[in-house]
């Protein structure tokens, strides 16, 4: 009944890489033959990487697969493999693509699996393109009955399928057909505090299906979008058996046989989120093709979060600082901005910015004459600081990498083309009170002060004008986040927010102005790498004009 041996291939793939997915995917049939597996795993849609997007609209992306799955069927002699692809239906239907898992057994080709349940909340859109399967029943292997699901079809049976309710429950159709296993091929993002809950969700079909449960899952970052990993074993008990590696590939040997002893699963928060921010920004380039980034060190603590992540993904020496002080710049932050990068290995270069500031206060002196500073004056101290970081990128190769954090682009406490400019929003969905246990985390992790504690414990400022500090235009971060949490994250309303926080009304109500009317400046900023439940870019849908707030 459970007479199996299932290599997991927890594997990476690049969207869009056919050629290179699939070489991995032969690489890991090999490893099974090696390990003398019955049946090797993959994740969902493995061949062309997950979210493929609006890639699926060319035709001939489609035409690929299939032609790439034959290379897969020709290397599974004496091996059993599923695999996940997109391949385009015969049936008169909607969409004319499935989201499917191919079944292949020594050299042969048993048929398809299609996926049932097609999200479309947060980051999925996969009713944009594909049309949900329409039958399921278990695929007989080596002699086991065995159940494969596609990702979010395990989901609502655990009760964790977001904003919707799906007429059919995968799971409760595999329980009719007495299945000795469970498998399911997964593409399931991280976020912050999640690994544990698809623990949770295989455990629950175990108990319901009184069998085995085994997970692959996707790791690496595809843009914007993080994979963990962290692929599961659950036996027949429900009890967590084995688990991959966390952000990084890996072959997990799930010997069904043995009866092998329950594990715990334990994590630390900070340090997970540290793990997905590195593995964000170092698969981005690797990606992308880039190799070098610069970013500007102002001596606060965002630019020195992004600079220590920029360091551990990309290596101090390809990783460049731009400090460009003006006026306003005390001495605090230029020294703690030294000692930063001196800590880090990282060098960093000064470009003043006090001569071009001045020039543009001369140029502009008489189109602004008889009207006082106001923000027009820092955002543009923001916007040569821009200038000067992309120059840079042109001429070098670089990257600029945008340091500014969730709490700031949500209120708009930004400057377009100016702090907003660069390829990649490395922290942005990372709020400021966490960007705080971030780099706590960090100098406790390093065993020294690898971030200064000074940038710790000095309140934050944008020096933009004389004496500045974020309080000024802004409530403390601590109340900021909390509504953050709130109002972006859960969806709670302005009176629940007030209730919940205890925050008065009026406060939560002038945030989440604030929140809609930036909407304008976070759609010309970068992608951003997505940590939480909800992030600002991909997943959050919010029109620019309306009178709703």
């Amino acid at each position: 009944m459970y007479n199996m041996k299932i290599l997991v291939a927890q594997l990476n793939p690049i969207v869009g890489d056919l050629d290179g997915n699939t070489q991995k995917i032969l690489e890991s049939i090999e490893e099974g033959k090696r390990k003398r597996a019955d049946l090797v795993l993959f994740s969902e849609l493995t061949i062309c990487g997950y979210p493929p997007e609006d890639l699926l609209f060319h035709r001939t992306f489609i035409e690929s697969q299939t032609l790439h799955l034959e290379r897969v069927i020709k290397a599974s002699k004496g091996i059993a493999v599923m695999v996940g692809l997109v391949r385009r239906t015969t049936e008169h239907r909607e969409k004319h693509l499935l989201n499917s898992a191919a079944i292949i057994d020594d050299g042969k080709l048993l048929g398809f699996q299609d996926k049932w349940l097609l999200p479309t909340y947060d980051v999925f859109d996969e009713r944009r393109y594909f049309d949900p399967g329409q039958e399921l029943s278990p695929w007989e292997i080596r002699g086991s009955k065995v159940g494969l699901l596609i990702c979010e079809d395990i989901w609502q049976h655990a009760g964790y399928a977001q904003y919707t309710r799906y007429l059919r429950d995968p799971v409760m159709e595999l329980k009719k057909h007495s299945v000795d296993f469970l498998v399911n091929m997964s593409a399931s993002p991280y976020q912050f505090q999640k690994p544990d809950v698809r623990i949770n969700v295989c455990k629950k079909a175990a108990k319901t299906l009184k069998c085995p449960v085994v997970m692959c899952c996707q790791v690496g970052a595809n843009g914007p979008i993080l994979f963990d990993g962290y692929s599961i074993y659950v036996n027949k008990e429900a009890k967590l058996c084995q688990l991959a590696k966390g952000f990084e590939e890996d072959h997990l040997l799930v010997d069904l046989k043995k009866d092998i002893s329950p594990c715990s699963f334990s994590y630390h928060d900070m340090e997970n989120l540290l793990s997905a921010l590195i593995m964000g920004v170092r698969d981005y380039f690797r990606k992308c093709g880039f190799k070098k980034a610069c970013l500007g060190i102002s001596g606060g603590i965002d630019s020195a979060l992004v600079a220590y992540i920029a360091k551990r993904a990309l290596g101090c020496e390809n990783v460049m600082g731009v400090s460009m002080p003006s006026r306003y710049t005390s001495d605090q932050s230029l020294c703690d901005g030294a000692t930063l990068m001196k800590n880090m290995g990282v060098e960093c270069m000064e470009v003043s910015i006090e001569e071009p500031f001045g020039d543009f206060l001369s140029l502009l002196a008489p189109y602004f004459e008889g009207k006082a500073e106001d923000t027009t004056e820092e955002n543009l101290q923001a916007r040569i600081r821009g200038i000067i970081l992309m120059a840079l990128s042109n001429k070098h190769g670089y990257i600029v990498l945008s340091t500014g954090n969730k709490s700031e682009t949500a209120l708009g406490y930004s400057t377009l083309y100016g702090d907003m400019c660069g390829g990649l929003g490395v922290i942005a969905d990372v709020m400021k009170t966490r960007v705080y246990a971030l780099c706590r985390y960090i100098n406790e992790r390093e065993g020294k002060e690898m971030i200064p504690q000074s940038i710790i414990e000095r309140p934050p400022s944008a020096e933009l004008r004389a004496d500045q500090k974020d309080l000024d235009s802004l409530p403390e971060y601590t109340i900021v986040d909390q509504v953050l949490e709130g109002y972006v994250e859960n969806y709670l309303s302005i009176d629940e927010i007030a209730e919940k926080y205890e925050i008065p009304q009026e406060i939560v109500y002038s945030l989440v102005e604030k929140i809609h009317m930036a909407e304008y400046k976070r759609r010309q900023g970068p992608p951003i790498l997505r940590v939480s439940k909800k992030a600002f870019g991909v997943g959050r849908h919010y029109p620019i004009v309306q009178k709703w707030i």
